[in-house]
C-alpha cells in the first residue's frame, strides 16, 4: 500500500484542507494498493494563489529561456534514473503490462522531455519584422500564464509530460490535476519537481474528484486549461472556460479508421491495428478501432484480425510475458462488455472474443480481445468510442466509399491507410478529416510533429514546436521612427 497524506501545492508538501481520500484499486487483484489525500476547493484556491504569485511576481516567467531549459534537463535526468520504479507504479494502478509500461508509459515520456528541451533551446522567442509603413515591429512570445493541466488515466505520464513540460519551458506556472484512477504516478512526479529545484509556486499536483476539477477549470485565476479526456467532458470544460474567456485546448475521443486498400496485406494490417491500441487493452484515444476492408476480401481481414488478436497473452500485468492486462476499472469493463453485447444484438458477426471473461481470469477487470465483422456504419459499435479491445470491420465497394465511411463519424483524431502505393496513400490521407494520420502504420506520435484532433476530437495541438507555442501568447511591439527635433 502506498499512502500519501499530503498534497503538493506550490512546490511544497502541505496538509490538505479536508480529510477526503482517494482509494486506488488494482485492476488485476481488485484489492486496494494505495490511498492518497484528495484536494478540496480550498486546496485549489491555495494552489491557484501560489501559481499566480509565482507567475505575476516570481522569477520563473522572467528567467532566460536557456535557464528554464537547463532546469527541465535536470528534471529529465532525475526522471530517467527512476524510470523502472515509475513503470511499476503505473502497472500496479492501471493494469498496463510491465513491458508496455516501461516502453510507452515511461520511456516515451522520457524521450518527449528531451525533445521539448531541444525545441525550446533553439526556439525564436523574439523576432524582428519590418513593418509595411516603414516602422520596425518586434514580435515577442511570452508565457500564457497559469495553466491547469487535466490528465486522464489511460496514458498519464505521456499526457502529463506533453502538457506540463512545454508549459514550464514557456515560463508558465502549472497546476496538474491527475485522474482519480491514477494519482500515484503524479505524486511520484511531484517529488521529482521538488528535487529539480523549480521556484516556489510554479508547480502543484492535486488529485481530486470531478467537482473539485470543475472548480479548478472555472477558476478566474486560471489563464489556460489543457484537457485530455472524453468528448462529453470536453464540452463541459469548454463551456466552463467560455465563462471567463479562459484559453483552452482539448484532446478528446476518437473512432479512428484503418483503410485497407485492395493491394494491402491483411496480416500486416492486423499487426498494425494490434500495435495501435492493444498494449493498453484498447484504452488509447487514437487506436485504430474501425478497419475498412474491400467488400470482396472482408473475411480475409476479419480472419487475419481474429488470428492476430487471439495470440495476445492476457494476464497478470506484472508478468513480463503478459501482452494485455485488465481494463482500468470495473465500470470501464462493464461498459465495454455492454458494447460487445450491443454488437451481437445488432447482428454483427463475432469473429473472435465476446463479453465473457477470458479463460482463467475471473478475478480482475479483464475483457477478451474482440473482433466484429459484417458491421455497417449505422451500428452503435461502428459509431461510439468503446475504449476497449474491440475492433470492427466494415466493407466498402470503392475508394470513394472508403473515404466517405472513414469521415462518417463525429470524431477526427487519427486514421491510417494501408497500400503498396505510397502516393495513393498520401492522396487518401489528404481526404480523411483528422488531425493525424498514418500511411502503412498507425499514427507514430513523433515528438517533432503536432498531435491533436478536429471535429468532436477537440482542438489545439500538443507535441512539436506547436505544443510549445500553445503555452505562449504573441505580443507585437511597433517602434516609431526616430523623431528629428
Amino acid at each position: 500500500m502506498q499512502e500519501h497524506g499530503q498534497l503538493f501545492i506550490g512546490g511544497e508538501w502541505v496538509t490538505p484542507s479536508t480529510g477526503a481520500r482517494i482509494e486506488v484499486i488494482s485492476p488485476h487483484s481488485e484489492k486496494p494498493i494505495g490511498s492518497v489525500a484528495a484536494a478540496g476547493t480550498a486546496d485549489v484556491d491555495r494552489a491557484v494563489a501560489a501559481a499566480r504569485q509565482a507567475f505575476d511576481e516570481g522569477p520563473w516567467p522572467r528567467t532566460d529561456p536557456a535557464e528554464r531549459v537547463e532546469t527541465i534537463r535536470r528534471l529529465a535526468a532525475l526522471y530517467g534514473a527512476r524510470r523502472d520504479e515509475l513503470a511499476q507504479i503505473i502497472t500496479a494502478q492501471l493494469g498496463a503490462p510491465i513491458s508496455f509500461a516501461r516502453r510507452a508509459q515511461v520511456a516515451l515520456p522520457f524521450s518527449m522531455i528531451g525533445a521539448f528541451t531541444d525545441i525550446a533551446a533553439t526556439y525564436p522567442w523574439q523576432e524582428n519584422r519590418p513593418g509595411v509603413y516603414g516602422q520596425d515591429v518586434v514580435l515577442r512570445r511570452e508565457p500564457v500564464g497559469v495553466v491547469a493541466a487535466i490528465v486522464p488515466w489511460n496514458m498519464p505520464q505521456f499526457l502529463t509530460v506533453t502538457k506540463v513540460i512545454p508549459a514550464l519551458l514557456a515560463g508558465c506556472a502549472v497546476i496538474l490535476k491527475p485522474a482519480p484512477e491514477s494519482p500515484l504516478d503524479a505524486l511520484f512526479l511531484a517529488d521529482l519537481f521538488a528535487e529539480a529545484g523549480l521556484p516556489p509556486g510554479v508547480v502543484s499536483v492535486l488529485p481530486a474528484d470531478r467537482d473539485v476539477s470543475a472548480h479548478l477549470v472555472g477558476h478566474p485565476g486560471i489563464d489556460k486549461v489543457s484537457f485530455t479526456g472524453s468528448t462529453a467532458a470536453g464540452r463541459q470544460v469548454a463551456a466552463a472556460c467560455a465563462a471567463n474567456l479562459t484559453q483552452v485546448s482539448l484532446e478528446l475521443g476518437g473512432k479512428s479508421a484503418a483503410i485497407a486498400l485492395a493491394d494491402a496485406d491483411p496480416a500486416t494490417v492486423a499487426k498494425a491495428v494490434r500495435f495501435s491500441g492493444m498494449g493498453m487493452a484498447g484504452q488509447i484515444c487514437n487506436a485504430l478501432t474501425r478497419v475498412l476492408a474491400p467488400a470482396s476480401r472482408l473475411d480475409d481481414y476479419a480472419d487475419a484480425l481474429a488470428a492476430e488478436l487471439s495470440t495476445i497473452r492476457i494476464g497478470d500485468p506484472s508478468d513480463p510475458d503478459t501482452q494485455m492486462g485488465p481494463l482500468v476499472t470495473r465500470r470501464q469493463r462493464e461498459r465495454v462488455r455492454g458494447h460487445i453485447d450491443t454488437g451481437v444484438r445488432e447482428g454483427a458477426r463475432l469473429a473472435t472474443g465476446g463479453s465473457a471473461p477470458p479463460a482463467g481470469l475471473d478475478t480482475g477487470w479483464y475483457v477478451q480481445p474482440t473482433v466484429f465483422s459484417d458491421v455497417t456504419p449505422a451500428m452503435a459499435i461502428a459509431r461510439e468510442e468503446i475504449f476497449g479491445p474491440v475492433i470492427v470491420v466494415l466493407p466498402y465497394r470503392d475508394e470513394h466509399e472508403a473515404i466517405r465511411i472513414a469521415n462518417d463519424t463525429e470524431y477526427g483524431l487519427a486514421g491510417s491507410v494501408f497500400t503498396t502505393d505510397t502516393a495513393r496513400g498520401l492522396r487518401i490521407a489528404s481526404q480523411v478529416r483528422s488531425g493525424t494520420f498514418g500511411v502503412n502504420q498507425g499514427y507514430s506520435m513523433d515528438p517533432a510533429a503536432p498531435f491533436g484532433g478536429v471535429k468532436a476530437s477537440g482542438y489545439g495541438r500538443e507535441l512539436g514546436r506547436e505544443g510549445l507555442e500553445s503555452y505562449l501568447d504573441l505580443k507585437s511591439i511597433s517602434i516609431a521612427a526616430d523623431v528629428v527635433g
